[in-house]
């Protein structure tokens, strides 16, 4: 597993040992940053079930501004952090990702890109999506890109986040939702 592109392309990753975790595969990764690319600079970026942190830290890579990571095990994260050397843009949230969610609300973190890496077939993709509608820790005209196994159901509308693309990839689908919050209360 390596990063695709920008500051740190080319670099391995250290990856899962065993059952439980099941990385973004790599030709995946790129295309989700091909479809985000413009979006990336300078972003605030959240990685949920973030694993081994890979998506998160390609984002960083290719210049996103800061990446909050949040999975139950952060041990891979946090030593591919190290390995790459971007501590200072990244923080690592160790737990249940709703809890994570709500603290992040609490602490008035916003984001502009959200990763969802629920595990194939828990319904925490759906779930997760939302979560982050309800919790609104989104900058307005955020995206979140949920990832799910095909044969998983996900909706093309949660509240405020709208599906603008759906893209399969042999048994993965990413589904792009945007963030638009609703302007009547004004």
């Amino acid at each position: 597993m390596r990063i695709g592109a920008g500051e740190y392309r080319g670099h391995r990753l250290t990856g899962p040992r065993g059952v439980g975790i099941r990385p973004l595969r790599d030709r995946v990764r790129l295309a989700l940053f091909d479809t985000v690319r413009e979006l990336v600079p300078g972003a605030r970026f959240l990685d949920l079930f973030a694993g081994t942190g890979a998506v998160g830290l390609e984002a960083l890579s290719r210049g996103a501004a800061h990446a909050v990571f949040v999975d139950v095990s952060a041990r891979l994260v946090r030593e591919n952090i190290g390995r790459l050397g971007c501590a200072s843009q990244a923080e690592v949230v160790e737990g249940d990702v709703f809890t994570a969610l709500r603290s992040l609300v609490r602490r008035g973190k916003t984001f502009d890109l959200v990763f969802i890496g629920a595990p194939y077939g828990s319904g925490l993709a759906p779930r997760t999506v939302e979560a982050l509608a309800e919790l609104r820790p989104l900058a307005p005209g955020a995206v979140v890109v949920a990832e799910t196994f095909h044969k998983e159901k996900i909706v093309d509308r949660y509240g405020p986040l709208v599906l603008e693309l759906r893209r399969a990839y042999g048994e993965t689908v990413l589904s792009l939702y945007r963030f638009v919050p609703d302007d009547s209360s004004g």
